[in-house]
């Protein structure tokens, strides 16, 4: 989860996290000790992050112009132009490889002063680490977010909406297309975050979930309250099987319990809840994909 970017937090807790990893594997730090790559330590697109964009190439404005490139690269100029690519590109290994020795260091600076401290330790100072972001224990998944639709006439022929995500609600603004994102499925809510982003743009308590559906092999569809939203994935199954699993966890929870007589008598007046807290909708529904049948 840390090595393929799933834990969004500073470079210098990644390089925490790294040494207590060598830690819990070497023990103390010793020239003798054997080193795993730097991509077995700390995530790759964090050094990835440091190199410099390509140049941005602004399109041709007509057909003459692609032409008249066209030509020219298959002359003098597409060998310049192959040159100077190879040249950058190797500029670019040489700059990773400096970003990945300096981080190399600096983890086995850290490392160093761990002095001592055993495997069990180790390992406990790295899950406590982890924990701190909110999202730890969430399963999450790569998702585009392409349209949120407003639940209300669902049927009618509606059309699909861009979505637009800050914060998601149905008064957001629209804007022109998907938005890539992370689906982070936990045992008490689901959450929508930007990628690399430590704090969610929205989570949704199962109580407010209504029904969810694959509406194709790759699109994902989730209604919330007044709102569907539609995503496209490759894990579909994946999705719905987990969701099936907390959402009928959570309607087990909420069942009543006959045998405990109520502790107060009941009131007439709507109940209040804490602040964070979701009040239960109805029974939500798993909706198949199109095209099944119930038996």
């Amino acid at each position: 989860m840390v090595l393929r970017g799933y834990v969004p937090t500073s470079e210098e807790t990644l390089q925490t996290l790294a040494a207590l990893r060598l830690q819990s594997l070497n023990s103390d730090f010793s020239t003798h000790a054997p080193f795993p790559r730097l991509e077995e330590l700390f995530p790759p697109h964090v050094l990835h992050a440091r190199l410099p964009p390509p140049p941005h190439q602004p399109p041709s404005k007509c057909r003459g112009a692609r032409l008249r490139a066209g030509l020219l690269a298959g002359g003098l100029w597409g060998q310049a132009l192959a040159k100077q690519r190879a040249e950058r590109d190797q500029r670019l290994r040489g700059r990773l490889r400096e970003e990945g020795a300096s981080t190399m260091a600096a983890i086995v600076e850290k490392w160093k002063l761990l002095q001592g401290m055993g495997r069990p330790e180790a390992m406990a100072a790295y899950v406590a680490l982890v924990r701190e972001w909110p999202g730890f224990g969430s399963t999450l998944f790569d998702v585009d977010l392409h349209a949120v639709r407003p639940r209300l006439g669902v049927g009618q022929g509606q059309p699909w909406q861009w979505a637009t995500l800050t914060p998601l609600s149905s008064q957001s603004p629209v804007d022109s297309g998907p938005q890539r994102l992370w689906l982070g499925i936990g045992a008490k809510a689901v959450s929508l975050y930007k990628p690399g982003e430590p704090e969610p743009l929205d989570s949704f308590c199962y109580g407010r979930i209504s029904s969810f559906g694959a509406s194709d092999s790759s699109t994902f569809r989730l209604s919330v309250e007044d709102r569907d939203l539609l995503f496209e994935t490759s894990q579909v199954d994946e999705i719905a099987q987990l969701l099936n699993t907390y959402l009928a966890s959570a309607g087990a929870q909420r069942l009543p319990r006959p045998q405990e007589p109520p502790t107060s008598p009941p009131t007439s007046e709507p109940s209040v809840l804490p602040q964070g807290l979701c009040p239960a909708a109805g029974p939500w529904q798993h909706r198949p994909p199109v095209g099944s049948s119930h038996s």
